[in-house]
């Protein structure tokens, strides 16, 4: 078989390994999809090199089938449809002892800490299966987990229905939390500099503006008549975004920080005292977010549109060039077909 593995210094090699047999309790998946994310193009750049030890498979935003099962693995069977759920918490940190496992003090997430899903095969703890409805499409699958993040950032916001949401940040992510955020019943307003990427996410239906045209903080009291936001997620990982969400929230309306902002932001904490604003962060997903993105898919409720490009996983290294081109290529998200198919060479 193949794997696509992040040997250091900006660089991905496609090279061939054995797959691994599952032990007790696991079970080897025939990876058909892999996604490639802004944490996969951070590894590639050597910005996580403190934690990445190359080599390692890349690859957390996954489909496939269940090709064989180890000892003592019960509910499943092979050729079911699946994704994995990337992260391995201790069960016994703080966070863990009280009940939030997703953010476990010592979490192992596959692709980072150890080895991912853009390979051939995949061997995996039983427990991170996430079971697909058979009516979704594989590729579409490869959705599931970015899907479960914005599914989760919509949950953290408490968004109900009515109420007027805004997101800094058109990328995958932000796309998708608007997404969901419109099926929560709210009315959504996207902020997006780039004009690709505003192009992109008007084609699938969302209102989107350029934030460098006109004063955000007025557009948004123009379309509130006056109130503000009652959420503010910020996805865009900048300095101007975190202002400009903070500027635009109502009385006791909700600041979502989801992008990772590499360094310490000024936050207007004058207008969080006098609004009393709440800032939450929102930080990867539960198995019920999982589930719910899953079924989300195949009720064709997120845009698949998403999806720019699909690569053979002997390309591999052509695919992270697509989508480390830049928003202005157009390209928003790229896949990698991890199938025994024309393209790569036999497993």
């Amino acid at each position: 078989m193949r794997q696509a593995t992040y040997t250091g210094k900006g660089t991905v090699l496609v090279r061939p390994a054995d797959p691994v047999p599952p032990a007790a309790g696991q079970v080897r998946i025939d990876v058909a999809y892999t996604g490639i994310c802004g944490t996969d193009l951070h590894i590639l750049h050597g910005a996580m090199d403190g934690r990445v030890t190359p080599p390692t498979v890349l690859g957390h935003e996954m489909a496939g089938r269940i090709a064989e099962i180890g000892d003592g693995v019960t509910g499943w069977r092979a050729g079911e449809a699946v994704t994995v759920m990337p992260t391995v918490s201790c069960g016994d940190c703080p966070a863990c002892s009280a009940g939030h496992a997703h953010v476990c003090h010592r979490l192992v997430f596959l692709g980072i800490d150890s080895d991912g899903a853009m390979q051939n095969s995949w061997t995996v703890p039983a427990d991170l299966l996430v079971r697909l409805p058979e009516s979704l499409r594989l590729d579409h699958a490869a959705l599931v987990e970015p899907t479960a993040v914005a599914v989760h950032d919509v949950r953290r916001a408490q968004l109900r229905p009515g109420e007027k949401a805004v997101v800094f940040g058109g990328g995958p992510i932000g796309v998708l939390i608007a997404s969901v955020a419109r099926r929560a019943g709210a009315q959504v307003l996207m902020f997006e500099p780039n004009a690709q990427r505003r192009a992109i996410a008007q084609r699938l239906g969302l209102t989107c503006a350029d934030p460098h045209t006109g004063d955000v903080r007025g557009l948004v009291e123009e379309w509130t008549e006056g109130v503000g936001a009652a959420v503010a997620f910020e996805v865009s990982g900048s300095a101007a975004g975190v202002t400009c969400a903070v500027d635009c929230l109502q009385v006791h309306g909700r600041l979502v920080v989801v992008a990772i902002h590499p360094v310490a932001r000024e936050v207007d904490l004058h207008r969080v005292f006098w609004r009393e604003l709440t800032v939450l962060g929102a930080r990867l997903y539960w198995r019920q977010d999982f589930e719910q993105a899953a079924r989300l898919l195949a009720a064709g409720r997120v845009p698949v549109g998403l999806i720019s490009r699909i690569e053979p996983l002997t390309r591999a290294e052509v695919a992270f060039a697509a989508l480390d081109s830049g928003s202005g290529s157009g390209v928003m998200k790229v896949l990698i077909d991890c199938r025994r198919s024309e393209g790569n060479e036999p497993a």
